[in-house]
């Protein structure tokens, strides 16, 4: 597993990519709402980054048709949007996208409620972001890939949910997908040492159930075994000398406390 390091002139290039993924995904939740389609959501998003300066990363990208993924409850990741997918009252979405700038790519993902959701709903993405946050501050130098996927799996675990296997984070820059592999599972003190100049894209995805995974006819949506619903939370991440670095941000964007 190689590692692929940036220096400080293109982590600081790499910010206009985060900031324009980070803008419209905001922009997307304050859309979702019930009876709007998934594909009305792509448009938006599409729109968007266009207007910004960017390219839609994820248009054409292996094949897929869409400028976001957007996976509604079961679906874990993936979905394509659709005109015929019509967002409800008490869903959860998880919208994921990403825009090119300058030949660098953005990407972050967030699940947002579509109304108003159950409270066990409320609990899975409470904890998956949670998990999120936790797996970024994980992410130092000395550190190794093993500590960020343990931060993760231990909180989500630690609540009886399900950590999704198949599908992991990334390294990220030039590429949408570069080494590493981030798994949101692990050992502590295992793995690939982290180092400063490494960008991740860390992306818990976490299941109310079983960790099981299902793939759609499609080729792309990736749903629970079970049927549960599953959430998705996601930023690109540069790792610097005295931590790590949020990258898909916009300039108000504070941490909650």
């Amino acid at each position: 597993m190689a590692v692929i390091k940036k220096s400080l002139a293109e982590i600081e290039a790499m910010k206009e990519a985060g900031r324009i993924s980070a803008k419209v995904l905001r922009m997307a939740g304050k859309h979702v709402e019930p009876g709007i389609s998934t594909l009305e959501l792509d448009n938006i998003v599409e729109k968007l980054i266009r207007l910004e300066g960017g390219i839609p990363a994820f248009k054409g990208y292996g094949g897929f048709p869409g400028s976001i993924c957007a996976s509604i409850n079961e679906e874990i990741v993936h979905g394509i949007p659709s005109a015929t997918k019509i967002l409800k009252e008490g869903d959860i979405v998880s919208i994921d996208t990403g825009a090119i700038v300058d030949g660098w790519v953005g990407d972050n993902a967030w699940t947002y409620a579509c109304g108003k959701i159950s409270a066990e709903k409320q609990r899975l993405l409470d904890i998956t972001e949670k998990c999120m946050w936790a797996a970024i501050d994980a992410a130092r130098p000395g550190n190794r890939l093993g500590d960020v996927g343990a931060a993760c799996q231990e909180i989500a675990e630690a609540a009886g949910f399900g950590v999704v296997r198949e599908y992991v984070g990334h390294g990220i820059g030039r590429n949408m997908h570069e080494d590493p592999n981030v798994p949101n599972w692990g050992r502590k003190h295992t793995g690939l040492k982290l180092q400063a100049g490494m960008v991740l894209a860390i992306e818990p995805m976490i299941n109310m159930g079983t960790e099981k995974t299902k793939q759609g006819a499609d080729g792309w949506l990736v749903t629970t075994r079970d049927g549960m619903p599953s959430a998705h939370f996601e930023k690109t991440v540069a790792i610097m000398e005295d931590g790590p670095m949020v990258l898909t941000t916009e300039p108000m964007f504070r941490r909650p406390m």
